[in-house]
């Protein structure tokens, strides 16, 4: 198995946007000396995220960083110009060594429509047209296109030409089928979300895209899966996990309740035992993704990399112990393909 740190980039206004933001790349940092072998940064467009340019984030990271594989997670192609998203997306592929991954979706919220002029009767066909055309603008080096969502295409040449001649891209879904569609259609590997319900509507998903898979003509082996989680605390006791993490999980509650939000889990207790919230000891944690991965059969899974109400201590020890008494087991106990090499670039 392997494992991605991936973070929203959530905002507490009590300390400045530079501030937040430095604690990201700080984190990548952490991640890639710690052995993740991604870091992942969303995109949204709404309090209180201020994660709406990934590619400028990614950059700042990749300059900071040498060899971790960097993911969107996920690229909102329904918002975005995909001749715009490309350019962007190109340019950090070849920053940063050819170390992207992406992993795309429509994205959600409801400043969406205010913002962007998408709507819900358009949001899916705006996701697989952006995808179909960025694949295209990667791939070739002219393109003529035509669609409804954007001016038409003419022999154009999208710059500068990336380097990685053939990115991975990952489709996100949360819950519905649609991204799973255009996954299975193109051959393509799926994130699911797995973090805000019980794990059994994310399986069916994931079967569904199997079957979606055959259905177009793939193999078995074909199919490549990721998983969240719904956060993380490794402590040397079961005791001691519970005792640290239940403040946090309980002020998460509180703020769902504030906004109006009506939570899955009720209890803390509840969360342990139906969410993909891991929280434990080592072994607890091991023995709880192993029976997530018997449901799903994914070979990469993420985790949180703020520390999301825990001190600064707290959270990189839980990361540490993390990777030098979970990740191990998991990665002989769940094979999993390597991701790609970046590019040999010729020295001039």
């Amino acid at each position: 198995m392997k494992f991605l740190a991936i973070t929203l980039i959530v905002h507490d206004r009590r300390k400045p946007p530079r501030e937040r933001l430095r604690e990201v790349v700080d984190n990548a940092i952490l991640a890639e000396q710690l052995g993740f072998d991604g870091f992942g940064v969303g995109e949204r467009h709404e309090r209180p995220f201020i994660s709406s340019s990934p590619p400028v984030v990614l950059s700042h990271i990749a300059a900071r960083t040498s060899h971790i594989r960097l993911f969107t997670a996920v690229t909102t192609l329904s918002l975005l110009d995909p001749v715009r998203a490309f350019e962007d997306y190109s340019t950090l592929d070849n920053l940063s060594g050819g170390r992207l991954e992406l992993i795309v979706g429509k994205g959600n919220g409801a400043a969406q429509a205010q913002l962007f002029h998408v709507t819900a009767e358009d949001q899916w066909d705006r996701n697989r047209e952006g995808y179909e055309l960025f694949v295209r603008l990667w791939r070739e080096e002219r393109v003529t296109w035509s669609g409804r969502f954007r001016p038409s295409l003419t022999d154009a040449e999208a710059l500068p030409r990336p380097l990685q001649p053939d990115i991975r891209i990952w489709h996100g879904s949360a819950t519905s089928k649609a991204s799973v569609e255009l996954a299975a259609l193109h051959g393509d590997p799926l994130f699911s979300a797995n973090v805000t319900n019980p794990v059994e509507p994310y399986a069916e998903l994931v079967a569904h895209y199997r079957e979606r898979l055959a259905f177009h003509g793939y193999p078995p082996e074909r199919a490549l899966v990721g998983a969240g989680s719904a956060g993380l605390y490794v402590a040397r006791t079961s005791q001691e996990a519970v005792e640290t993490y239940r403040p946090v999980y309980n002020a998460r509650l509180e703020t769902f309740r504030r906004v109006g939000v009506e939570p899955v889990f009720t209890s803390f207790e509840d969360a342990i035992e139906r969410s993909s919230i891991l929280v434990g000891s080592p072994q607890q944690v091991i023995d709880k993704v192993h029976r997530y991965h018997e449901r799903l059969g994914h070979e990469v899974m993420h985790v949180q990399a703020d520390a999301d109400g825990l001190t600064d201590k707290q959270h990189h020890a839980s990361l540490e112990l993390f990777q030098a008494e979970v990740a191990p087991v998991l990665r002989r106990s769940i094979p999993s393909r390597p991701f790609p090499a970046p590019p040999e670039v010729a020295t001039p």
